[in-house]
């Protein structure tokens, strides 16, 4: 039997993956800052870098989720002491215990926005911007070093934004807000943003832990189908069984709050900027989305 390690496996994604192991045929261990019911786990906060160092004694696979996401100026230290060195110090810990494949969860953050819009592919690596993304994208390469350095097979998936049941951050916010009715009904704006079910997700990932062809290698993972934030906003009023507003709150309204506020501005930009990328590369290993955000409905969204 193989043996798996998770890390982040408390997280949305950590626990729809920790779900998809075949125990009949593979052992898990986690690593969590408190023990998870059922599961052997190594307790440990990863902001403080003391991974114990038979954490990963035995261990075939790993696939590390954990991380600190939503830029925040005031975090830096935050960021770089859990996504990049604890990050580093997992991997380098992980080749001196002989452990055989390390999958890294990492986001399309980390290879910049292009300003023109188009559709962004691996190649297309450009300066990271806020401290997420710079951090996710420093661990990138340092892992890849790692897997250069050791022989280990090292893979690293780029999530876009991801949705699913009890989904987090903004998406989930947005969610929320219109179940509440406090979300302003969007405007009409002709913008790209990629997403992913939590489920496909989670296949992706399986698939470059398996695939030699991942050795090294960096993919992009999407649905396959950009929406606006429009759109977005209109399949979750349907979801929800809300009926669609049929007036909206103009654009230049948002625009004008932007000024007053850094937070606001930073929302707003969020809220109505081209997020478009490409999954062919995975694509071309075998990954096939399942999910469509338009087929969406309340069993499995």
């Amino acid at each position: 039997m193989n043996k798996i390690f998770i890390s982040g496996a408390s997280g949305f994604v950590g626990q729809k993956l920790v779900s998809a192991i075949d125990t009949n045929k593979n052992t898990l261990r986690v690593l969590s800052r408190s023990n998870l019911s059922g599961i052997e786990t190594v307790v440990c906060d990863l902001r403080s870098g003391n991974i114990p160092d038979d954490a990963l004694k035995g261990v075939d696979t790993v696939f590390h989720l954990a991380g600190i996401a939503h830029d925040s100026t005031k975090q830096d230290d935050k960021y770089i002491s859990v996504n990049v060195r604890a990050t580093v110090k997992l991997a380098e810990l992980a080749a001196i215990s002989g452990v055989r494949r390390f999958v890294f969860l990492s986001s399309v953050k980390a290879g910049g926005n292009l300003l023109n819009g188009s559709c962004m592919t691996e190649s297309d690596q450009i300066k990271p911007e806020g401290i997420y993304g710079k951090t996710k994208r420093e661990a990138e390469l340092k892992l890849l070093e790692k897997g250069r350095q050791s022989g280990m097979h090292v893979s690293v998936v780029r999530s876009s934004l991801v949705y699913g049941p009890a989904m987090k951050g903004n998406l989930g916010m947005m969610f929320l807000g219109i179940e509440k009715g406090w979300f302003p009904s969007l405007p009409k704006v002709v913008n790209r943003r990629s997403m992913v079910h939590v489920d496909d997700l989670v296949n992706a990932i399986l698939l470059v832990a398996k695939d030699d062809r991942a050795n090294g290698e960096i993919f992009i993972v999407t649905d396959g189908t950009p929406h606006s934030s429009r759109e977005i906003y209109e399949i979750m009023c349907k979801l929800l069984g809300r009926s669609i507003p049929k007036w909206y709150v103009p654009k230049f309204i948002f625009n004008f709050s932007a000024f007053f506020s850094l937070s606001i501005r930073q929302k707003v930009n969020k809220l109505f900027e081209d997020d478009y990328y490409s999954s062919e590369k995975i694509q071309s290993i075998g990954f096939t989305p399942q999910r469509s955000l338009k087929e969406m409905n309340e069993t499995y969204f």
